[in-house]
Formats: structure tokens, sequence, C-alpha cells
């Protein structure tokens, strides 16, 4: 039986130059809010992998992306705002997409039909045991991400897809496989619609339930995140704030001085033992 694409077949929608511009947005918002739901039914799949990651981690391994395309494009934004986010040395959470970074911006020629690419683009980071690679892969088929997940899986590196077709080839390679169903696209095939609204939900999951895990966030705040502009060391001034009962302008000098809000708190209350 030959392999079918559903995030590949026709639209349920048709003569869209036709459609006026709110019955284009309504009829996109209404395939949207499907998008959700069929994440929900790949959560014990999801789940599954957290809880390996964070074993792995916990030892220091590392989790990498790998994609073409959009599905490139979304695993290297959610590894880019793990530093900012989580305080997160970089190495820690890495995108790789087909075609290097050139291919962030513009489309690179059959960068992704290349089967042995994406393992030679693992070697540069000493990939090991403890690492996870997390192909994502909207039709389930990017010989890219396929060749990389056989190439892991012989050197016993945890393996996991993120597709949107059942019982995809990209599926089959990996340990563990997200499938994440979303229907046709409102155009046909564009998979930067509903597939890729849906990669970036299950790759926010994943790495925010592995941070949280690793113990980079406090109560429900991000106590790591790095100060890099106005708003968030103000956001940080008010957690010590929170924290320590300390004045606005006293919070915010510790808060520079340390540089994180973990860091502030936890040095001021040191300090605080150390004069009894």
């Amino acid at each position: 039986m030959a392999f079918v694409k559903i995030s590949e077949q026709p639209s349920l929608y048709d003569n869209l130059e036709k459609k006026s511009v709110g019955e284009i947005l309504h009829d996109i918002n209404n395939e949207d809010k499907k998008v959700a739901l069929a994440v929900e039914k790949a959560l014990p799949q999801i789940e599954q992998l957290v809880t390996r990651i964070v074993s792995r981690m916990k030892r220091g391994g590392r989790i990498f992306y790998m994609g073409a395309g959009t599905s490139g494009r979304l695993g290297v934004l959610d590894a880019s705002e793990i530093p900012p986010t989580f305080g997160m040395d970089p190495s820690w959470v890495i995108g790789i997409i087909a075609g290097g970074d050139t291919a962030l911006r513009s489309a690179v020629e059959n960068a992704e039909d290349d089967t042995e690419q994406g393992w030679r683009d693992l070697q540069k980071y000493n990939i090991g045991e403890l690492d996870t690679v997390i192909g994502i892969a909207a039709s389930g088929t990017t010989p890219y991400v396929i060749g990389a997940l056989e190439e892991c899986r012989r050197h016993g590196i945890l393996t996991a897809a993120i597709s949107s077709n059942p019982d995809s080839p990209v599926g089959q390679a990996a340990d563990i496989s997200i499938e994440m169903v979303v229907g046709p696209e409102y155009v046909t095939g564009s998979s930067r619609m509903k597939s890729g609204t849906g990669q970036k939900m299950i790759c926010n999951m994943i790495t925010t339930s592995v941070m949280i895990k690793m113990g980079r966030v406090k109560g429900n705040r991000m106590v790591n995140m790095q100060l890099t502009n106005a708003k968030l060391i103000d956001r940080g001034t008010r957690m010590v704030v929170d924290e320590l009962g300390l004045s606005y302008d006293e919070a915010r000098r510790q808060l520079l001085m340390h540089g994180s809000v973990k860091a502030a708190v936890d040095a001021y209350r040191d300090g605080k033992q150390s004069h009894h």
C-alpha cells in the first residue's frame, strides 16, 4: 500500500481567489482551531520523549532539532529562544536546518534531498549517546531528516520524529513517533500553515517541560532569563521584589549585580545567613 500524505491532500476549500477577505480569514481560523486538538492526541508520545530527554540531559545530553524548510526554521526558532528564556548555554538545544543558516531566509535547492548530509551536520557537534535528535518533517518523507535519524539509531542515539502524517517513513525511522494529524491545509500542501503551527506548539511543549524539570523555572517564572532589554530587567526586578521584599531600586541593583533572578535571590539569602 502506498503511503498517503494527508498533509498534501486537496484543501477542503476551493475557488479561494473568489472569496472575500473576511471569508478567507474565517476559513483559515476554522482550520487553525483543529491544530491544538491534533496535538492533544500526541501527548502520550510527547510525554515519553520529554521524560527520556530529562534523564539524559541531567547527565549532560543535548537536544538537536533537524528539519528542512519551515520545519527546519521552527526547530532553529525554538532552539534560539532557550538561552534568553531559561539562561541555558546555547549548546544545550541546537537547531539544524538543511542547507545551513542561509536556508533560514531563502530556499536552498535540493538541500532536503540529501540522505547523508544530516548525519554529517550532526558530526560537527560530536554527537553522542546522551544526546536526543528530533526530526521535524510535515510530509514525513524528508530524506535529509530520515537519513539522519536512521544513522542516529544505528549509533544508539535517542530519536524522535514530529510529522503530520500517520505511519510515515520519518516516524518509522525514529524511536518515538509524534504524529500530529492536522488534515489538509487551507492552501493545498502549504505546510507552513497548520503543520507549522502544530510543530511550533510541540517544540515549545518539549523544551518548556524539559527546562521546568531541569530546574530552570521557579513557581511559574523564568528566574534564569537573560536580562537583554529594559522590559526583562523590569520583570526580573519585580520578581526579586516579590521574592525578597526589597525596594524596587535595591532589587534592581541586586539583579544587575548577579545577572539573573535566581542568582540574585540565592546570593542575597546566602548573605543573610552568613551574617547570623
